[in-house]
């Protein structure tokens, strides 16, 4: 394997890597929207890191990769290599160094044009180095990987009993809300609700444009402080809820046949008033072949939990396909959910303080709590900041890279 091969090797795992530190799955880096001659200005500024991106390493990294690609060496970035507006900054990058040749030559022939070749180089010389940080931009948002327009996500009470309950039915509403305010469209595919209040899981099926990117920073555990009502002391209880962002995929990715199927309907249960257990509405789908089976009793139309259910059935088996890819799907949903304890958290919602800390970033802390429960422009600002707090570390781990 030549150093080229490597070093674009050591830089797609580290950018899988911090993929699967920051939301549970390996999906890179969009929304990274910057291309101009103030590229790295705009991007140091943009972060609490002590450390900056120098334009060094940048250049470095992108003349090695062009070396390798101008030699015929496959690297993870042929495909964007090839793109239209990325072809045109390489060829002006050729004809600048040329340029450049070109005046030393000149320099040689006539002393008189020393001056004048100088001023020349410094201007060809800067250009260039805006054009590598506009590959670099590109080469990067180039590792976005599927961009999933639609989603599972699933809320799962963990430590704190009926106090974890009552903070999934919190986040649930809280979801329901942000997904109104971003204008997705939502099912609520399965909710098992507590007799005494709240939810011991739920999931919800989301469809909305870039909905894996905008939502996958709540895959997690959630820690939530307060004191119950049902506290005549007043002491605080901590209990924790897991959170999962799971990529829904379409009927291209997942092939199910009919003959592989068992569907068997039967009365629904639960609460849902005068229609609950007169008609067969709920369903349950069993994929023969692997055995696995899902329940849908949501909807009082029976056709309709059938369609929630396949979509269900198919999440499910991608994920298992996915997670044979990434060693097991156990280990996917550990790392982004965890097992539920009270000391994974990557969000603290203090009740008593009136504060929301995101663990995660190094100034983390919110007021106004109520408020970020609207899961409107409180929350969407914050998975913007973790957006770009992600981003920042991919390209340091990207620089890095170069210089193992």
């Amino acid at each position: 394997m030549t150093k080229m091969m490597r070093t674009t090797s050591r830089f797609y795992n580290c950018w899988r890597s911090l993929e699967r530190r920051n939301a549970g799955f390996a999906y890179g880096c969009s929304n990274l929207k910057i291309g101009s001659r103030l590229f790295l200005q705009s991007v140091n500024s943009r972060f609490t890191s002590d450390v900056s991106i120098s334009e060094t390493d940048v250049s470095k990294f992108v003349k090695n990769l062009l070396d390798a690609h101008g030699r015929g060496r496959k690297t993870e970035f042929d495909d964007t290599l090839q793109q239209f507006t990325v072809k045109t900054l390489i060829d002006e990058r050729t004809k600048i160094y040329e340029n450049i040749e070109n005046l030393a030559e000149l320099v040689e022939e006539d002393k008189d044009m020393k001056k004048l070749a100088e001023e020349e180089k410094l201007s060809n010389e800067a250009r260039l180095r805006e054009i590598d940080n506009e590959l670099f931009s590109a080469l990067a948002q180039s590792l976005s990987g599927d961009n999933f327009d639609e989603i599972i996500l699933e809320i799962t009470a963990g430590v704190g009993g009926q106090e974890a309950m009552l903070f999934v039915k919190n986040l649930l509403e809280m979801y329901i809300k942000h997904l109104s305010y971003l204008g997705y469209s939502y099912d609520i595919i399965e909710m098992d609700e507590s007799p005494q209040g709240g939810c011991r899981h739920a999931s919800i099926m989301i469809s909305g444009k870039g909905s894996f990117e905008k939502l996958r920073h709540e895959a997690g555990v959630h820690r939530v402080q307060r004191v119950p009502a049902t506290e005549k002391s007043g002491r605080i209880h901590t209990s924790v809820v897991s959170v999962g962002v799971l990529p829904q995929p379409n009927d291209i990715q997942v092939e199910i046949h009919a003959k592989d199927l068992r569907i068997d309907t039967m009365r629904a249960s639960g609460a849902g008033g005068q229609h609950v257990n007169t008609t067969n509405s709920a369903v349950r789908v069993t994929h023969l072949p692997t055995g696995m089976s899902v329940e849908c009793q949501t909807d009082r139309s029976q056709i309709r939990n059938r369609e929630l259910a396949m979509a269900k059935l198919r999440a499910k088996m991608y994920e298992q396909k996915l997670a044979r890819q990434l060693r097991s799907a156990s280990e996917m949903r550990k790392q982004q959910m965890g097992m539920g304890e009270r000391h994974e958290k990557i969000r603290t919602y203090n009740f008593n303080q009136d504060r929301v800390t995101d663990h995660r970033l190094s100034n983390g802390t919110l007021h106004n709590l109520k408020g970020f429960l609207e899961g409107g422009m409180a929350l969407d600002g914050l998975h913007e900041r973790l957006s770009k707090d992600m981003q920042h570390k991919l390209l340091m781990e990207v620089l890095d890279s170069v210089k193992r």
